[in-house]
C-alpha cells in the first residue's frame, strides 16, 4: 500500500508541472473539438493528432495524448446530447437521457453533467486501476473460452435490451453483425473464414471494403475506356 502511495504521488507530482498541465489542456481541448465529428470515435482522434506530439518530451506527450483521449470521449457526448447521434459507441446511452433533457431545454444541464460525470468516473477508475492492476491480471489470466463467451453473449443481451421499437429488428441486426463479422481471417490462427478463396475477403466483409473496393473497380474500368480511346 505504501508503494502504491508513493507512485501516486510521484505521478500527481509529475503531471502537476505547470508544462504537463498545458499540454494536458491543450490536448482535452483538440480532442474535443475532433471528437464532435460523429463517427470518427477516439482511436481515429488520437491517430490523426499523434504527429503533433513528436517534438515534445516524452511525459508531456503522453499526457498530451491522455488529454486528447479524454476531450474525444467528452466531445463524442456532445453530439449525443444535442442531436441524438453518439460521436462513438460509448456515447449510446448519453442519447438516451441526455438528448431528451436537451429538447426541454436543459442542453447545458446534460452537458455539464457528462463532463463532471466523467471526470469523476476517471479520477476514480485511474486510482482503482492502480490499486487492483496486479490481482485484476492474474484473473484476466485464469479467463478461457468460455467465459469469454458468456461475455459476449451479455453483451448481445444488453444491446437487445437496450434496443428501441421492434425486438425481431434488433435480432436481426445482431445477427447480421454476427454473419458479417464471422467472414475474414481468425484473429487466433490466421486462417481463411467463410472466405471462399477469394483474397479481398481475407481482410473483411464491411461496406466499406465493398465501397472502396467497387471504386478501384470503376477506376481501373475509365482508365482502361481512356486507355482503348487513345489506341484508336
Amino acid at each position: 500500500m505504501s508503494e502504491l502511495l508513493a507512485n501516486l504521488a510521484l505521478g500527481f507530482s509529475v503531471a502537476a508541472h505547470p508544462y504537463n498541465i498545458g499540454f494536458c489542456l491543450l490536448g482535452a481541448l483538440v480532442g474535443t473539438l475532433v471528437g464532435v465529428l460523429p463517427g470518427i470515435g477516439t482511436v481515429a482522434t488520437v491517430a490523426m493528432l499523434l504527429p503533433i506530439t513528436f517534438g515534445l518530451p516524452p511525459v508531456g506527450a503522453l499526457i498530451m495524448l491522455a488529454g486528447i483521449y479524454y476531450g474525444a470521449q467528452y466531445g463524442g457526448s456532445t453530439t449525443s446530447v444535442l442531436v441524438n447521434i453518439p460521436g462513438e459507441a460509448t456515447s449510446v446511452v448519453t442519447c438516451l437521457d441526455g438528448h431528451q433533457m436537451a429538447r426541454q431545454g436543459r442542453a447545458g444541464a446534460a452537458l455539464a453533467i457528462a463532463a463532471i460525470g466523467s471526470f469523476f468516473a476517471g479520477c476514480v477508475s485511474t486510482v482503482l486501476v492502480a490499486a487492483l492492476g496486479v490481482p485484476l491480471t492474474s484473473i484476466a489470466l485464469l479467463f478461457g473460452p468460455a467465459e469469454y463467451f458468456s461475455l459476449m453473449v451479455l453483451g448481445l443481451i444488453f444491446a437487445v435490451v437496450l434496443a428501441k421499437g421492434s425486438v425481431l429488428k434488433a435480432i436481426a441486426m445482431i445477427l447480421t453483425g454476427l454473419l458479417l463479422s464471422m467472414v475474414g481471417s481468425d484473429l487466433e490462427t490466421g486462417a481463411g473464414r467463410m472466405t471462399f478463396d477469394i483474397a479481398e475477403l481475407s481482410a473483411s466483409a464491411s461496406p466499406t471494403w465493398r465501397w472502396a473496393s467497387s471504386g478501384s473497380r470503376k477506376s481501373s474500368a475509365i482508365w482502361k475506356c481512356r486507355r482503348k480511346a487513345a489506341t484508336s
